[in-house]
């Protein structure tokens, strides 16, 4: 009776009124009041009305409402799902949604993607296995917004961010959304700044979720949702005009995203961190140095889980050198910021890397690589003396190098060392070079008479600051460094 006669009645009476008031306040009865199932069992006849209604109703609304009843009740009463399926009721309210924005040509964009959204939002609800439905929405959305670039009224691309977030809500998964054909086309009609809000909603999404991405296929998929926050693209504000703080936060946003991208197998982890090292080095100087570092530790990770796997080596698809290659390379890159400080500390890094590998020829080009940057590219002197203590730490636990390469490299070190600009920066740079000649593990050196010409070449620069400090203050200052010369030769001695 419902269904057959008083359902028609009602809605030609609500048709035929013509006050938009009157027919907004009919419809809004009709779904509040009579019962779900009613509505599911007669929701052509309902939704055959809608598009018939004046112009001027807010038509969004009485249909978001209509799915919001809708999904509640088969979320409720999941035995009725057999009866959704059975009436077709996504794609009875796809087409419906289509008609009402057809006869309604002057509605608003955000009211129409608002009726997409409320229409995904039933489809994840009702049918969160059917990810053909999910994109089919996607795809009518794409299709209201061909042709209209870049959207820049702001209730629009909020309703934009609410469509493409919802699948990231729903499923928890980034990986899904990457099945999904229209999921970057929707994305194409966001301007700049939205762009990188949602380019930061789904990288979030992956740190929620510990999702791991793990084909170059899928980091290639990825990086094009996130390109807003990996480069510059159309719509990006000047250098001068981007906030430093918000910048940064974005970028170790990214830097975090890449211990996401894993494989256990090494060739497709090779592949991985080529294609992400490709996207970087798009991204211009200013974001180097904060996404070629974890780009480098990824890649270390890599060459450590080679040398584990006997067998491997130099014979598999992915060799530790051409990792080391890759490295040396990638790094180099970081000449373009200039980040002098931060590519020595990788260099050195890489350097530990290749002599935990026991490959002497590239573990001595990392060296080489940081002595460059520091006699060329590291001019102040706070600077250089943390620099200097990095080298001299790390070649101390080097034992890789044969004699000449050793003997060359710790010349170095010692030699920069008396040369910083600093009395007291001098004498600790050289009393800490004794270490370089005398290492404690199996095989180490032990060359005492070295020791000793280290330990004497601080005292006599101790000796140079007392007195430097007694022609310039009076006095001859504290003897601190004398007891540090002292406590280093008792280390050396009794330990």
């Amino acid at each position: 009776m419902y269904k057959d006669i008083v359902l028609p009645r009602v809605l030609e009476q609500v048709v035929n009124c013509k006050d938009e008031l009157a027919q907004y306040y009919l419809m809004d009865c009709i779904i509040q009041v009579f019962p779900d199932d009613y509505h599911l069992q007669t929701l052509e006849t309902l939704l055959g009305a809608c598009p018939q209604l004046q112009p001027t109703v807010d038509i969004k609304t009485v249909m978001s409402q209509l799915m919001e009843r809708l999904s509640n009740y088969a979320s409720l009463s999941p035995e009725v799902m057999p009866e959704f399926l059975q009436v077709e009721a996504f794609t009875k309210l796809s087409s419906a949604i289509v008609r009402v924005i057809e006869a309604q040509p002057d509605m608003p964009l955000v009211g129409a993607i608002s009726l997409h959204v409320s229409l995904l939002t039933f489809t994840l609800r009702v049918h969160p296995d059917r990810l053909d439905y999910v994109d089919q929405v996607l795809g009518a959305c794409v299709k209201k917004l061909s042709g209209k670039g870049k959207v820049e009224e702001s209730k629009a691309t909020k309703q934009i961010v609410a469509l493409l977030s919802a699948p990231l809500e729903k499923y928890n998964d980034v990986m899904t959304a990457l099945k999904l054909t229209n999921y970057p086309k929707v994305l194409e009609h966001l301007d700049y700044a939205t762009n990188k809000v949602m380019a930061g909603v789904i990288i979030q999404s992956i740190m929620k979720n510990t999702t791991c991405i793990s084909t170059a296929d899928k980091v290639e998929a990825l990086f094009e949702l996130i390109k807003g926050l990996i480069k510059d693209i159309t719509g990006a504000p000047s250098v001068d005009e981007l906030d430093e703080e918000d910048f940064k936060e974005e970028q170790n946003l990214v830097a975090r995203l890449v211990h996401m991208l894993v494989n256990e197998d090494q060739e497709e982890m090779f592949k991985i961190i080529t294609t992400v090292r490709k996207h970087f080095l798009q991204g211009g100087p200013r974001r180097l140095s904060f996404t070629v570092p974890p780009l480098v530790f990824s890649a270390l990770k890599l060459v450590r889980a080679l040398q584990t796997q006997e067998g491997e080596g130099e014979e598999g698809p992915v060799t530790p050198k051409k990792i080391f290659q890759f490295l040396h390379q990638t790094v180099e890159a970081l000449a373009t910021v200039p980040a002098p400080e931060l590519a020595l500390r990788l260099y050195l890094q890489c350097a530990e890397a290749a002599n935990d590998c026991d490959i002497e020829p590239v573990a001595y080009e990392f060296f080489t690589q940081a002595f460059i940057l520091y006699e060329e590219e590291i001019a102040d002197s706070k600077a250089q003396v943390t620099a200097i203590h990095l080298i001299i730490g790390t070649l101390q636990r080097i034992t890789v190098f044969g004699v000449e390469n050793r003997d060359t490299l710790t010349h170095k070190a010692t030699g920069y060392s008396a040369k910083l600009l600093k009395k007291q920066d001098q004498c600790k740079a050289v009393y800490v070079c004794s270490h370089l000649f005398w290492v404690e593990d199996e095989g180490g050196v032990k060359d005492g008479e070295r020791v000793l010409l280290c330990l004497k070449r601080a005292i006599r620069i101790a000796n140079a600051a007392q007195q430097m400090a007694n022609v310039t203050r009076g006095n001859s200052g504290p003897a601190t460094l004398f007891v540090e010369i002292l406590n280093k030769q008792w280390n050396l001695t009794y330990t």
